[in-house]
């Protein structure tokens, strides 16, 4: 038997303290967790007026935490205008894309 072995459902972990979705997931879950894709986060910082952390990427979805400017956000995938991360340890949610420091600015 392999390091995988087809053994049953494995118990969905909380989806806002996991950085795993069905498409992707950290790449330190890569030994627990089976996705298409893993991903090595991206450091970014929280800009001047701080963000939101949410559940989905829209303006009208619930907050998860308020986040501080110069808070450190692993950003793990992008969509047009939202950024799909976490807190190292957690939470895991959604960030306005325009709330983050562009690194190479």
């Amino acid at each position: 038997m392999g390091p995988f072995p087809l053994a049953g459902p494995v118990e969905k972990p909380d989806p806002h303290g996991t950085p795993l979705r069905g498409d992707i997931a950290h790449v330190a879950l890569a030994g627990t967790y089976f996705v298409p894709h893993y991903v090595v986060p991206l450091q970014r910082m929280v800009g001047d007026m701080g963000a939101n952390l949410r559940t989905a990427p829209s303006e009208e979805s619930e907050i998860l935490w308020d986040l501080s400017p110069g808070q450190r956000f692993d950003l793990m995938d992008s969509t047009p205008g939202w950024a799909w991360g976490w807190l190292p340890g957690g939470p895991v949610g959604y960030v306005k894309l325009s709330d983050l420091l562009d690194p190479f600015s």
